[in-house]
């Protein structure tokens, strides 16, 4: 591999972005950008900076992920979610870079029994949802080679997530409440990133007609979660056993419907990472056990 493939990575504070640098080593010249060095508010500034990196791939992990919030800043969502993605793919086709985006479990309504396929009808039940698919049609409209990657449930060690609010709510109080009716698979930031790069050595090995086939090939959405599937009362539950350490609370199960939020949330976010594991040849690890790893990392 040449040392002048650039990978323009952006999002590096995020959980999945700060991974993804770490991750990408091998494939590379890796430009990390965080959100003071690249507003992906702004289109222009956008334009410039592909333009200037020349990147042969970008990796974009950013995104409006307030999921509630969003729900009264359609037009913020819109930006980051959407509007950002279209540019970036633009960019890719005009200089002949490949675009790795990363999508959601919220793009399904939640009502299908069993896990979600990539051929399966969307159909968002919040503007968070709305704004992720608008944004996997804007890149597949550009006809730019890509990867759209639809995860769930993403937690880390860093950031804003359901196992740090957990931990810090834990320390704090003797009884927690948590829904037992939505289901979905806890997927680990690194978990995310490490699949990536397998997935994208793949795409860089070869002469410059073998890697333009492998991206004709393999361009579409795919699944990536880890394996397996809880409730978030259970992922709770999980996360207090394997935390091991002082005071463990009480976690009680309750109904959806019992605990109101802005945005609608899907029953269901199971997604089938069957297309993943035939295309390239990779399976994510079953939640818990990710979720030890990541414990024990702390």
């Amino acid at each position: 591999m040449s040392e002048q493939r650039v990978v323009l990575l952006t999002g590096t504070n995020g959980q999945v972005g700060f991974e993804l640098q770490r991750s990408l080593q091998g494939l590379g010249k890796i430009v990390a950008l965080d959100r003071s060095r690249l507003d992906l508010r702004d289109p222009r500034q956008i334009r410039e900076v592909v333009r200037a990196t020349k990147p042969a791939l970008i990796v974009n992990p950013a995104a409006y992920t307030a999921v509630d919030a969003a729900e009264a800043d359609v037009a913020g969502a819109t930006q980051l979610n959407v509007d950002a993605p279209r540019v970036f793919a633009d960019e890719a086709r005009r200089v002949g870079a490949a675009l790795v985006h990363y999508s959601t479990d919220y793009v399904f309504d939640g009502t299908k029994q069993g896990a979600y396929v990539e051929s399966d009808p969307t159909g968002p039940q919040n503007v968070y949802g709305r704004t992720k698919l608008a944004g996997e049609e804007a890149i597949a409209d550009t006809g730019c080679d890509h990867l759209i990657l639809r995860t769930s449930w993403v937690y880390g060690t860093r950031g804003k997530n359901f196992l740090l609010t957990m931990l810090r709510l834990g320390a704090e109080r003797d009884e927690l409440s948590v829904v037992a009716d939505q289901r979905g698979a806890p997927t680990w930031a690194n978990t995310i990133a490490s699949l990536t790069s397998d997935v994208l050595a793949q795409s860089v090995a070869g002469d410059v007609d073998e890697v333009r086939d492998w991206w004709r090939t393999h361009s579409g959405v795919y699944h990536l979660t880890a394996s397996g599937a809880t409730s978030w009362h259970s992922f709770a539950e999980a996360i207090f056993e394997m935390a091991g350490g002082g005071k463990r609370p009480l976690v009680k199960p309750i109904p959806a419907a019992s605990y109101s939020t802005p945005a609608a949330r899907p029953a269901n976010s199971v997604l089938s990472n069957d297309r993943l594991a035939a295309a390239f040849g990779v399976r994510a690890p079953d939640w818990r056990d990710a979720l030890r790893l990541c414990l024990e990392g702390r």
